[in-house]
């Protein structure tokens, strides 16, 4: 499973779920164009409506749990921690190379910053409901 599908399938399904698979990087943002009732595919292929996984509740439900003193809400490394998945340098380049990332992956302040919008993102889009003061 790709470190985003890990991160998507912990928040979004937190109880299980299958194998889970985020929607890739490349794939079109639905334009809520269509006639079909919105929905958003998620994590485990299946299809949630948008917003219904409230991830700040899960996210803050997990640091209540953690003994670390974690800041999700700005630091992937963090964020990554607190879902108990590899946070290393090296982990997150290979997060930054699924998302398609483009920027200098040795400058990993830009990069972390990148990542934890995009991350916030791809929940979204895969069925969360992000707070506002995380989205761009």
């Amino acid at each position: 499973m790709s470190l985003l599908g890990s991160i998507v399938s912990k928040i979004l399904h937190p109880f299980g779920g299958g194998d889970a698979q985020a929607k890739p990087a490349d794939a079109p943002a639905s334009t809520g164009s269509s006639d079909a009732p919105a929905s958003t595919g998620t994590a485990t292929g299946g299809s949630v409506a948008a917003g219904s996984v409230d991830v700040e509740e899960v996210l803050n439900g997990m640091a209540a749990k953690n003994g670390q003193s974690l800041n999700w809400r700005t630091s992937i490394v963090d964020l990554m921690k607190l879902l108990d998945l590899d946070s290393s340098l090296t982990a997150r380049k290979q997060l930054a190379d699924e998302l398609h990332y483009t920027g200098d992956k040795e400058d990993s302040a830009s990069m972390n910053v990148w990542l934890h919008k995009q991350v916030i993102k791809k929940l979204e889009e895969n069925g969360g409901k992000v707070p506002a003061d995380l989205k761009d």
